[in-house]
């Protein structure tokens, strides 16, 4: 009954993950991101033209800020997606989730100052964010470009039916990560109609995607104890950690947590790339 219970969970993933990627999800996605974008024009147009409207006060950046937020959303889905597939492919994409927030947060800064400016030393102060936010997500993008390039997919499995095994419970995880997600975007809009203020969950899902990682690291030692492998899970579920605090941490100092943890998981991936040489040349040389 459970195991029963459990394969139409994975069915029901597969087949969603099977279309994710197809053309016709991509133009959906897209439809809804131009439609969220216009919408959050018209409204930064009324308010303008001094129209009443339920968004008093936001600007014509707003549309901006809307558009990059629903994006968001179908790049956490994607990730979750990702999480059966690969580890390191998940941590890349959650770094460019990062990368996308930094760049939203310089646009809904810029919003600010769609009036006259005066350029003296209090406005080159307020810059200073918006500088390091945008300057930031150039340095995220570079760092996850080279980390997607480096990446050596190595299975810690030894036959089909443990990685079989092994994807299908990454699968369950990411089918009650999908819950959880799609719950709690449920929930911000309940308290945002009661309080006419949304407030983002993606801290909370960041948190609960650390557990994630740690409960596939755990799980995976049934296939491996290799010290190689284990250190290198064990940094990309730190790499979370920093990322989750980059979430809630003030200007600056977002950007700074957000690098560090992308070096420390391109170091990784370099020295882990590194010692499989040695060993293979080790192992040649005793052929």
């Amino acid at each position: 009954m459970i195991k029963d219970f459990f394969k139409w969970q994975i069915r029901i993933f597969d087949q969603l993950d099977e279309h994710w990627e197809s053309p016709r999800v991509s133009k959906m996605i897209s439809n809804l991101v131009v439609a969220f974008f216009v919408g959050g024009l018209i409204i930064g147009l009324l308010n303008y033209l001094g129209i009443a409207n339920p968004l008093a006060g936001v600007s014509a950046f707003f549309a901006i800020e809307l558009a990059f937020t629903v994006l968001l959303i179908f790049e956490i889905l994607g990730l979750i997606f990702l999480i059966p597939h690969s580890v390191a492919d998940s941590v890349g994409k959650q770094f460019e989730i990062i990368s996308l927030l930094l760049l939203r947060d310089a646009f809904k800064e810029f919003g600010h100052y769609l009036g006259e400016i005066h350029w003296d030393v209090d406005f080159l102060w307020e810059l200073g964010p918006i500088v390091s936010d945008a300057f930031g997500a150039i340095l995220i993008f570079l760092i996850t470009g080279l980390f997607y390039r480096a990446q050596r997919h190595i299975r810690i499995t030894g036959n089909y039916e443990e990685q079989s095994g092994f994807s299908n419970i990454k699968k369950l995880i990411s089918t009650y990560l999908a819950l959880t997600f799609l719950g709690l975007g449920i929930y911000d809009l309940f308290t945002a109609y009661q309080t006419n203020h949304f407030n983002y969950s993606l801290e909370l899902f960041y948190t609960l995607l650390i557990f994630a990682d740690v409960f596939i690291l755990l799980f995976s030692l049934r296939y491996t104890t290799k010290y190689l492998n284990l250190f290198r899970y064990s940094s990309f579920a730190l790499a979370t950690i920093f990322l989750r605090l980059t979430l809630s941490a003030p200007a600056y100092f977002n950007v700074l947590l957000a690098v560090i943890a992308g070096l420390m998981v391109l170091g990784v991936t370099f020295i882990y790339n590194g010692m499989l040489d040695k060993r293979k040349g080790e192992i040649k040389e005793q052929i």
